[in-house]
Parts: C-alpha cells; sequence; structure tokens
C-alpha cells in the first residue's frame, strides 16, 4: 500500500474504525480548525521556545519536547474529544469483558484514559528515531487486543523532509519477533491543522528532518483505564488546570473509576472529590 488512508472530519466513524483496526493508522485532514491551532501555539509555544534539545540518542539530540501538556494550556477539549479520535479510541477499547461474580455472568466495560502528552518539536539535522510500538511500555504480547490510541497533531506541515511521523501500516498484525524495517515505513505527509491517529502496536518514529525548518507535532495518547497512564498526570496537570476543563476530559485525565473496581478514594468515584473541589472553589468566587 501506499501510505496511510486519509479522511475528513465527516467520515463516517465506522469507516474510521474499520481503517485502523485494518492498517492500523489513518491520516483525518482538518482534525482541528486554524483558531484552535493558533490558541494551542500561543499557550505552548513559549515553553516549546524555552525547552533545551534532548540530549540522548531516542528522544533526539536536535528534538525540543514539552511534557504536561494540560498543565500548559486550556485549549485542548476539541483535540482530545474530536469524534473520530476519540470515538474510535472508545469503539476499539472499551469492549465489554465477561467474568464471572460468584455464580452471576458478569460484562464490565473498562473505561479509556489519557495517558502520555507531549509537544514534539523536530530540527533540521535530526535523525530518525528508531521504529517502536508505544505499547510496549505496557509489556503488551502481539499480535493482542488494543490498549493505545494515539494522536499526533500537525501544530506545522509535516512531510517526507522535515520528519514526519514515519508509519509501518499492519504492523500492528505482527508478532514480537518480527523486527521492523524503515524500509517498510512510510512518513506522514499532512498539512498543519491535520491529525495522525495510530494503534498503539503499530511500529513508528520521528523521521528524519533534513529540511530548513522544525517541524512540531501534538501527541496525546488514550489508554485503557485499568493500565498505569505513561505520564503521571496527578502530578504533572495541577487540579485548578484539571478544573478548567469539562468533566468529560477531566475523567479522561485520570479522575474516574474503571470498573469493577480501579481507582477509587475511599470506595467512591473519585470524581465526586474532584466537583466537590469545583464546588467549592465556585463559591469561594461567588462570596
Amino acid at each position: 500500500m501506499a501510505g496511510l488512508t486519509r479522511v475528513t472530519p465527516d467520515t463516517s466513524l465506522d469507516e474510521v474504525v474499520e481503517i485502523l483496526e485494518r492498517d492500523g493508522g489513518v491520516i483525518v485532514e482538518d482534525f482541528v480548525d486554524s483558531t484552535t491551532l493558533d490558541a494551542l501555539w500561543a499557550d505552548l509555544g513559549p515553553s516549546l521556545d524555552a525547552q533545551d534539545y534532548g540530549d540522548d540518542w531516542y528522544n533526539g539530540t536536535k528534538t525540543r519536547r514539552v511534557s504536561s501538556v494540560f498543565a500548559r494550556t486550556h485549549q485542548l477539549t476539541p483535540v482530545v474529544c474530536q469524534p473520530l479520535y476519540l470515538g474510535a479510541a472508545r469503539r476499539i477499547m472499551q469492549k465489554p469483558i465477561p467474568m464471572y461474580i460468584g455464580k452471576n455472568r458478569v460484562e464490565m466495560t473498562p473505561t479509556i484514559q489519557i495517558s502520555g502528552t507531549q509537544l514534539i518539536q523536530i530540527h533540521p539535522g535530526q535523525g530518525k528515531q528508531p521504529l517502536h510500538r508505544d505499547d510496549a511500555l505496557h509489556l503488551r504480547s502481539h499480535p493482542g487486543p488494543t490498549s493505545r490510541v494515539q494522536l499526533m497533531l500537525a501544530m506545522s506541515e509535516f512531510t517526507a523532509e522535515n520528519g514526519g511521523t514515519l508509519v509501518i501500516p499492519g504492523s500492528h498484525h505482527w508478532d514480537d519477533e518480527r523486527a521492523p524495517s524503515t524500509s517498510e515505513a512510510y512518513p506522514t505527509d499532512m498539512p498543519a491543522g491535520s491529525g495522525l491517529i495510530w494503534l498503539g502496536g503499530v511500529y513508528h518514529s520521528g523521521g528524519k528532518n533534513v529540511s530548513d525548518k522544525p517541524r512540531t507535532g501534538l501527541t496525546i495518547a488514550l489508554d485503557l483505564g485499568n493500565l498505569r497512564q505513561e505520564e503521571n498526570q496527578y502530578l504533572a496537570v495541577p487540579r485548578e488546570s484539571v478544573l478548567a476543563y469539562p468533566e468529560e476530559v477531566r475523567r479522561l485525565l485520570g479522575y474516574d473509576r474503571c470498573p469493577p473496581g480501579l481507582g477509587w478514594v475511599e470506595m467512591e468515584d473519585p470524581y465526586l472529590l474532584l466537583a466537590a473541589d469545583d464546588d467549592e472553589s465556585g463559591e469561594q468566587l461567588a462570596s
């Protein structure tokens, strides 16, 4: 195949899920509008400019990375809640799991959560990152059920020359004995505002930047709620920043209880504690 399929925001969710399950990735054109993109640059650009290059071969010595993204901007709701991204993640990962409790057969559906977040800027002279699978963080066996659906939002244009993300379509179907090769990878070519969605079992990497300009992308990973988050969102994002987001995003940041019983506080849904803080802060403002 000649790279990944491209779709538009009005493409049906059924079609996008079918593409993801077949190819492991898809490019969504016009993933966000220019207003959202400009707001993200306004909030995140200064942090990126102030960040030093990395100092190791994996993360890049000509690459700038900024984490704790939800602490640095309140403009991410239309990104993480974009219908094709969040919808596909829910459809693919939130599948009922049968179990017995005593003699009763029940089905439990896991939650999903925001795991790792990062702004990644690849500068001229940066070499290709090693091909890897992001769900390897959870020591997954392949092939197997999907436990991560990831997004790379193009904050600037992505091309083969400037380090557009390399992807090996279909590699989520491979077993763990087959090694990836650069000859099998396709560079992501997309304008700013587009989004690359891929499954955690897909081999991918940052590309080599042989252009004269940096390439900037914003990545967000959604994982199953019964797995540890890659980035510790409870420490990375202050409570007041969490409260600036709507309930759906707050729960995605981890303030939720994953069935049958992970993440509770005093046996209760942790969101209730967060909501109480929200009510208290509202009362203080009113007074």
